[in-house]
């Protein structure tokens, strides 16, 4: 308070000046002067100081503190003998304007403080200008928003004048060593942005943006909702936009246009004055976005109608905030029953009965034109009162002379909540709270300060403003809309959270509930909120949709509210939110990808159709070798037999019906045994066959070599070199096998790998034996060497003379054979990689292979047979070839037989 002094002629000065500029005053005589601050009209535009009138926010609220008076006045047990007046001026909902008004709350200290007017000299010596003493402001109600009252405390702590709000919010304005002489009968905004944080994660949203009017209120408010969204996690602020206190033309438009840029952030926060709101409503309707943006009002918007007036289809949706409070149906009453008759103290009824009721009052000396229709309720003819009368006495039986001046309007005029809407305003109670707070702190302090005198003593003239704030904030009372007793100040035990020491009021808040989670209603049966398009679920605003089963979060770099949704393709599975991991070797993904369940696990069966064909071959394969070697058995002697070479017939016979027995092998259901008869009699079959017809072609090719040479036959071609040279080719094979048999014991595996398609559903694991394609071929790879070297001798042995026909059948057979197996080896390594791999190779190599066999007993033995059993006159001994004939032929050796000539 040290430079007060200093101040005082400047203050004198815009005090002085505030009054002539001031637009007008609602003034009650009283003993003690309450102050008020309202924004009965809105800011105005274009240099103009005001703008249009505030029916519900500006009207409502200023009656309400008459009509508080009006009650403190009238109980003749609150401040006897003592009269409460009122100095209510107009904020215009700017805070220049505010403080400007104010400054005729401090005029009498002022003046006070100065002494003499002496102190004030005129320029040239004039006398100053003698006016009436003003009223002395003992304490001031208001203002409306937090940005006035801020500055109008910043004045007004100077002159130590307490100040009550009944709606300034900001946090800011709980500082008490900046605003001590502040207190006000609402939580601050940090409460009520809990409040949105709660409801903005009880519909779901976890992106939203914000919107507040440049000052403090909106600022801070916003300021708090961020704050505690980051703190309770889970909401993140696509944007924070401001709107400027002077908003320039189309600035709303541009405001819509940028919360259009993150258009998933349809949930607005907004924390704004309401003549902003009515604006970004208007906005919002212009872009056509009507239904998309989803809002989230603070108390400025409330229950208020003026903000969505004819914007209802905009609005349509919206969930505001108010603190708790209840309707004074006293002032319901009161309201209803105003007239410009009965409320001739109010210098701004008359503009508000004209907007409420859209007509023009001629009473003023104005001229009403035809598009207006003129208000009835400026005159009233003695008879329509006289009829009143007798209607009142006829319901109610009394007709006393303060019947009329309580309200009841005259036949022929106007009525509040009959001819217009009406709902009491949000903020109703709270004026009224905070009138009864500095009355039954007066009445406290006229108690202490004059015990048994009735009306003001000297001691309370002048009324100490610190004293009076030290009962303001020990003021405890009842209302009678609030049964439960109201306080200021710390401690409140009535406002500890359950279980908590720690007290969660504000220490210069008049709060009316019992706890934090108390202060503002809680949002429930969110299924019963009713939304754009009554649609029923709640609308989203979110970044991101949330991820399907299956697919994980991939995160915004510094967004955490939004992010990418990957699938968990192939063979991942969904372990969390954020985490896709590979399901096991021997397991594949569910079919929304959210764990793993086992491959099924298949083998060539006797029932596929893969199996039939070869199958089918080897049956009749199996047949066939049985018929020739049957035939041969029984027709052992005959020449034809004999001349075929009977001991490696049935050798070759045998490797033959091995080749068909392998099949069954095949299509066997692996194990350890059936996989170490595979390994055996794979390779057997071919390499016996082989080595039969090798042996066969190379004793061919060597007899008639030799021929050529000399009469002495070669070496090793009886029978029992024939077969001792077979055997041995053999059993190269089957020294082979064992060893393999001894070194890798044979198994069945699972080979989960073989049929891991692209698609997991089409994934099988292959019931197989422990060989592999190359370990296959290996087995098969030393019959296909004796197939290549009995080719080489075919071809070799292709000159021999017409006459002997056994070396062409044997060369056709191993022609055909190496075409079968050059077929085999592109279409077996070909389809490695097919889903129908087991399939296609088993049934390819046991089809190649009953071929093979099927062409040996075709070429070699069909012929024999056919001629034995339907030709045996053919099956006879020839005549003895010429000399001449057979001199070129060496003599076989005793005791084996030879092809008989074609005969011709």
């Amino acid at each position: 308070m040290a430079g007060v002094p200093a101040l005082l002629p400047l203050l004198l000065a815009l005090a002085q000046a505030g009054v002539v500029g001031a637009a007008g005053s609602v003034r009650l005589a009283g003993g003690l002067t309450l102050g008020g601050l309202f924004p009965v009209h809105a800011r105005g535009a274009a240099g103009r100081a005001c703008g249009q009138l505030k029916k519900e926010q500006g009207v409502h609220r200023l009656e309400a503190m008459l009509y508080a008076l009006d009650r403190v006045n009238a109980d003749p047990e609150l401040l006897p003998g003592v009269r409460l007046g009122a100095r209510l001026l107009d904020t215009c909902s700017r805070d220049t304007y505010a403080l400007e008004q104010a400054l005729s709350f401090v005029q009498a200290l002022i003046r006070g403080r100065d002494g003499e007017e002496a102190a004030v000299r005129c320029p040239g010596g004039v006398p100053p200008l003698r006016t009436a003493p003003p009223e002395r402001v003992v304490a001031v109600v208001g203002a409306s928003a937090s940005s006035v009252s801020i500055m109008v405390a910043n004045v007004l702590r100077l002159f130590a004048i307490p100040q009550i709000s009944y709606a300034s919010t900001a946090p800011e304005l709980s500082d008490s060593t900046r605003y001590d002489f502040f207190s006000r009968v609402v939580p601050p905004d940090s409460y009520q942005a809990q409040a949105m944080v709660d409801i903005v994660r009880a519909l779901g949203w976890n992106y939203v943006s914000t919107l507040a009017s440049e000052g403090n209120y909106g600022e801070s408010g916003v300021e708090a909702f961020v704050q505690i969204s980051r703190e309770a996690g889970g909401v993140c602020i696509a944007q924070s936009i401001k709107i400027p206190r002077e908003p320039k033309p189309g600035e709303f438009n541009k405001v819509i246009k940028r919360l259009m840029e993150t258009p998933n952030a349809r949930g607005i926060i907004i924390f704004a004055n309401e003549d902003d709101i009515r604006r970004v409503l208007e906005a919002a309707r212009q872009a056509n976005l009507t239904g998309h943006f989803l809002w989230v009002g603070s108390d400025s918007w409330g229950a208020k109608i003026s903000p969505v007036l004819n914007l209802e289809d905009v609005a349509v949706g919206a969930i505001t905030i108010l603190p708790k409070r209840a309707s004074i149906d006293g002032f319901d009453q009161y309201f209803m029953t105003r007239s410009l008759e009965n409320n001739r103290r109010n210098i701004w009824f008359a503009e508000f009965w004209e907007e409420n009721f859209n007509c023009k009052l001629t009473s003023s000396g104005t001229q009403s034109d035809d598009s207006t229709r003129k208000c009835t309720g400026e005159s009233c003819p003695g008879w329509v009162l006289r009829v009143e009368r007798e209607r009142w006495e006829a319901r109610l039986g009394t007709w006393g002379p303060g019947t009329l001046p309580l309200g009841i309007p005259r036949t022929g005029e106007e009525r509040i909540g009959r001819d217009s809407a009406y709902e009491q305003e949000g903020k109703v109670q709270f004026v009224i709270d905070a009138v009864y707070a500095i009355a039954h702190a007066l009445h406290s302090m006229h108690q202490a300060l004059c015990p048994g005198h009735t009306g003001l003593c000297p001691a309370m003239e002048p009324t100490d403003g610190r004293t009076l704030l030290q009962y303001i904030r020990a003021v405890r009372f009842n209302g009678e809309w609030e049964p439960e007793p109201l306080c200021f100040g710390t401690p409140c035990p009535r406002l500890q959270s359950p279980g908590s020491e720690e007290l969660v009021c504000d220490p210069f808040c008049l709060d009316l509930s019992e706890g934090h989670t108390q202060l503002f209603a809680p949002l429930q049966r969110v299924e019963a909120l009713q939304w754009s398009g009554d649609a029923r679920e709640v609308p989203e605003s979110q970044c991101s949709l949330p991820c399907g089963p299956g697919e994980r979060k991939k995160m915004v770099k510094g967004v955490p509210c939004c992010w990418h949704c990957e699938a968990c393709d192939g063979y991942r599975f969904q372990v969390d939110e954020f985490t896709c991991e590979a399901c096991p070797g021997h397991m594949r993904p569910t079919r929304n990808h959210t764990g793993c369940r086992p491959t099924p696990v298949v083998r060539l069966s006797w029932s596929s159709p893969w199996a039939a064909p070869p199958l089918l071959l080897a049956v009749l394969g199996i047949m066939a070798t049985t018929t020739v070697v049957a035939t041969f058995m029984r027709h052992n002697n005959t020449p034809i037999v004999r001349a075929s070479g009977r001991e490696l017939s049935y050798v070759l016979l045998t490797g033959i019906f091995l080749i068909y027995a392998i099949t069954f092998l095949m299509v066997a259901e692996p194990g350890a045994a059936v996989c170490a008869t595979r390994r055996l009699f794979l390779g057997l079959g071919t390499s016996l066959s082989y080595s039969a017809l090798l042996t066969k072609t190379n004793r061919i090719y060597r007899i008639f070599e030799q021929g050529k040479r000399s009469v002495t036959p070669p070496p090793f071609i009886s029978p029992t070199s024939q077969l001792v040279i077979t055997f041995s080719l053999t059993s190269v094979q089957v020294v082979g096998v064992l060893a393999w048999l001894g070194a890798q014991p044979p198994h069945s595996v699972i080979d989960y790998e073989e049929q891991r398609t692209v698609d997991p559903e089409q994934a099988r694991g292959v019931l197989k034996c422990d060989m592999s394609d190359l370990s296959l071929i290996g087995c098969l790879g030393y019959s296909l060497l004796l197939m290549v070297t009995c080719t080489v001798y075919a071809i070799k042995a292709r000159g021999v003379p017409e006459t002997f026909n056994e070396a062409k059948p044997i060369g056709f057979t191993m022609y055909t054979t190496c075409i079968i197996w050059l077929a085999f080896v592109p279409i077996f390594f070909g389809t490695a990689q097919s889903a129908e791999k087991i399939y296609i190779q088993t049934t390819t190599l046991t089809v190649s292979l009953s071929l093979s066999a099927s062409v040996s007993l075709g070429m070699l033995y069909v012929p024999k047979t056919y001629v034995i059993l339907f030709h045996p006159e053919q099956n006879v001994q020839k005549r003895k070839r010429s000399l001449k004939t057979t001199s070129t032929v060496a003599a076989p050796p005793k005791g084996e037989d030879t092809e008989a000539p074609s005969s011709k």
